[in-house]
């Protein structure tokens, strides 16, 4: 079953505006105790890991969920920027999964391209990033214009951001779904093709005049 998203996407306008704080916020969020926690980073799921697993359905915390491909240039020029994000908002939680091992939440959460991201209240998705600028501050903006918390002011891009643990640096793997689309799209004009000469072998006339 695909899960649908609640109607707390930002307005055209509201996008171009940035912040503001006059506005209440879209997604009532439960801040998370921090008391103890020294590091805060952003946990990559691996293939044996559900994402629900780590989503609580009971509770009304917030997760942002990234859904990127280690081969897709999109997904690593993000990564440093969204590796940032848990010490700008330390009260949130971060996740991030490869796309590619879990195709089954992508199909369930409407992940047709990387990267992807996915505002959580629980375990239900609440609103999706649509920037084409992704950075640190738009991504700040966007936490911000649905949730009402403020991110860090302090915080910044740094060396050790580029290195991980999101990945920077892009590796090489096939591109599944680019595969599959170009085989498909090969097999439809075959099937097109095939299927035209058949019908102009039944149109009337037709057959008279080719043996003429």
């Amino acid at each position: 079953e695909q899960a649908v998203l609640e109607t707390v996407l930002p307005a055209p306008a509201e996008e171009s505006n940035g912040t503001d704080s006059a506005k209440a916020p879209k997604v009532n969020c439960e801040e998370r105790n921090i008391t103890g926690i020294d590091r805060f980073t952003l946990q990559i799921l691996n293939v044996s890991q559900d994402l629900m697993e780590f989503l609580n359905p009971n509770s009304s915390d917030c997760t942002l969920v990234l859904f990127y491909t280690p081969w897709c240039r999109f997904s690593a020029s993000l990564a440093p920027h969204f590796n940032s994000l848990p010490r700008a908002f330390p009260t949130l939680r971060f996740l991030a999964l490869d796309a590619s091992q879990h195709s089954s939440l992508s199909t369930r959460f409407g992940t047709v391209a990387v990267p992807n991201i996915l505002l959580f209240q629980g375990a239900k998705p609440m609103a999706r990033f649509n920037h084409t600028d992704r950075t640190l501050e738009t991504l700040k903006d966007f936490i911000f214009n649905q949730t009402g918390i403020e991110a860090k002011s302090d915080v910044a891009v740094t060396e050790e951001d580029w290195e991980g643990p999101l990945p920077s640096v892009l590796t090489k793997g096939i591109d599944w779904l680019l595969l599959f689309s170009v085989l498909f799209l090969a097999g439809f004009v075959m099937y097109a093709t095939v299927r035209t000469e058949s019908i102009r072998w039944l149109i009337p006339g037709q057959e008279h005049e080719h043996q003429e």
